[in-house]
């Protein structure tokens, strides 16, 4: 393989449930390695485990692809449907003596035992004896002695000791291969140039470059990724409780963020950038990127970050998957799309907005202590005063817009001295009745209109006058 070929990589997950964050990452960095070079990225189903299909986990693959905007070049290809090939190239071991046939019996949970090397040594003339009475077998890979060398993009030159891999199955009583025998065909006869897998695949790769060899076929560009911890430091799993990607879309985390921030698990463009369109990410990406130290999935920096993409998201688009919460949340006469950009880079996801703006259609019971407030100095005294005051502009405010209203406030404030925030924060707590507020308190005096606001304002004296 020349570093001008063009690669070609696939995503071969088992339909055997969610899409986890580890896959996830696994088909996006798949994906950026195809594009990055001008590529093909293709999807393989890899079903030959029958007993631990999930019914819809294709659909649930196929959905979570589509959602993170990872589109594929060909497929996708089920296992399943060319079984016939797998078994024609492990009767092609068999005949060069690169495997075997063993007649042992699998375990009752399915699976075989691990096998002592009898059969190995079983005679051809033997073997095709069984063969042809009809006993039960499976095609097993023939371990050769010695050692087995490979090299892997991230973690580097690696040799074991053959001695510690074991006689693994190729082909399963029923016909079907094992994924340890189809994805070396699948990947020979589909030209991947690069496999793109956890870590955790590291110690079956000797046998894998074994099959290769075996098979005279020359093995694709081993990528290895470090592992995905959750914050306990343990491997990202659903029976902890981690949450899934589909988990984390209908958590309200937009998918284009989850793709970014999953996409800096383990990779750095090498500078201090954050924040990566897909297209963006594939013009950056290099494997010289990756790291070999496991990543933190930290749910507090994914959170930081959907909120970050709410901020940089365009007025309009954000406008239109707010709206049908607004409008639940809002029934008073009111310009939602201004309400919408207000929420905007106040929120971290679309279902902060209910709480965010729930006072505009009526305001809480809330406490007078909100008028104390140590930074702009203000104490009940001081609110009680710039809110009488503050009522007495307004009450003969034309036209009551966020400018004007502004205007006369601010003004205000330098006639008796004080600083802006000391007529203004007052304001802001009496209208809103929160100790935080979508916009400030000009803002909301148009927002609420005249009458509203100087209702407010009098329950706001009223309860400092109390």
């Amino acid at each position: 393989m020349t570093e001008t070929t063009r690669p070609r990589t696939r995503f071969a997950p088992s339909p055997t449930g969610y899409m986890h964050i580890g896959n996830l990452r696994t088909a996006i960095f798949e994906y950026l390695l195809a594009k990055s070079g001008g590529g093909d990225f293709i999807l393989r189903i890899e079903d030959t485990d029958q007993a631990r299909l999930v019914p819809g986990s294709v659909d649930v693959i196929l959905k979570s692809l589509a959602l993170a905007g990872v589109t594929y070049d060909e497929g996708p290809y089920y296992q399943s449907e060319r079984r016939g090939i797998y078994a024609e190239y492990a009767k092609r071991l068999v005949e060069t003596g690169g495997a075997y046939y063993c007649f042992c019996e699998p375990k009752e949970r399915g699976g075989y035992e691990k096998y002592d090397g009898a059969c190995s040594r079983v005679p051809r003339a033997e073997a095709e004896s069984r063969l042809r009475a009809g006993e039960p077998w499976v095609i097993r890979q023939r371990i050769p002695p010695g050692r087995t060398s490979f090299a892997d993009a991230v973690f580097g030159g690696i040799t074991v000791d053959n001695a510690e891999l074991d006689d693994q199955v190729l082909i399963k009583r029923d016909g079907m291969p094992t994924y340890n025998f189809a994805n070396v065909v699948d990947d020979h006869l589909m030209g991947i140039t690069h496999v793109v897998r956890g870590s955790e695949y590291l110690s079956s790769t000797p046998k894998y470059s074994l099959l290769y060899a075996a098979l005279g076929w020359e093995p694709p560009v081993y990528v290895h990724l470090p592992l995905v911890l959750n914050a306990d430091g343990e491997k990202l799993s659903k029976r902890r409780g981690d949450a899934s990607f589909e988990d984390l879309v209908a958590m309200g985390y937009l998918p284009r963020a989850i793709v970014n921030f999953v996409a800096l698990l383990g990779w750095s463009p090498g500078d201090d950038r954050e924040f990566f369109t897909l297209s963006e990410l594939a013009g950056a990406f290099s494997i010289k990127g990756l790291s070999k130290s496991p990543s933190v999935f930290d749910m507090n920096k994914l959170t930081w970050m959907n909120g970050e993409y709410f901020k940089r998201m365009d007025p309009e688009e954000f406008f239109g998957m707010a709206l049908p919460s607004l409008k639940e949340s809002v029934a008073r006469p009111a310009d939602l799309r201004k309400i919408a950009e207000m929420c905007r880079t106040r929120i971290n996801f679309i279902s902060d907005i209910p709480a965010l703006v729930d006072f505009i259609d009526a305001l809480p019971d809330y406490d007078a202590s909100l008028y104390t407030h140590k930074k702009s100095k203000t104490d009940a005294a001081v609110s009680r005063s710039s809110l009488l005051a503050a009522r007495e502009a307004l009450a003969g405010a034309e036209p009551f817009d966020n400018d004007t209203v502004y205007r006369l406030l601010t003004e205000l404030a330098a006639v008796m001295g004080r600083k802006n925030s000391q007529l203004l924060w007052p304001a802001r707590t009496a209208l809103s009745g929160k100790p935080t507020s979508p916009c400030g308190a000009s803002e909301l005096c148009e927002l609420l209109g005249k009458d509203e606001t100087l209702a407010r304002i009098d329950i706001g004296i009223s309860k400092l006058s109390e």
